[in-house]
């Protein structure tokens, strides 16, 4: 099992920047990939950026390239979100997953194990 807890969240305006944090615990040395998801009102949780747990390999979804950066520290076993230029549809509750799979990608059938979820709401 790996326990993922999930901070940093809060309220910006448009251009502003936020950095999340999710501490993981637990049995974090079966862990391959780490993540950032996000699930806005109405919609469906989708994938922001993926790190690999093992060299670092890095994911990102369209939108958020150039904006925000993904970053893993694995002796403080715990991973971040930087984000930068905040704008309004990047307003959702961001979850942090941890995958077991060494096939996993950004699809969220890989991730095992979630946050509680934290929000970013950012107004124009």
């Amino acid at each position: 099992q790996v326990q993922l807890v999930e901070s940093g969240g809060g309220s910006g305006q448009a251009g502003a920047s936020l950095k999340l944090s999710c501490a993981a615990s637990g049995r974090t040395d079966k862990t391959y990939a780490m993540g950032w998801f996000r699930q806005a009102p109405g919609k469906e949780r989708d994938v922001v950026a993926t790190i690999r747990w093992v060299g670092g390999r890095t994911y990102y979804e369209d939108s958020v390239k150039g904006r925000f950066t993904i970053s893993l520290d694995t002796a403080k076993k715990t991973m971040y979100l930087h984000m930068n230029i905040l704008k309004a549809e990047d307003t959702a509750v961001y979850y942090c997953a941890a995958s077991t799979n060494p096939q996993a990608t950004g699809d969220m059938k890989f991730y095992d194990f979630w946050g509680q979820g934290t929000q970013v709401t950012v107004s124009d």
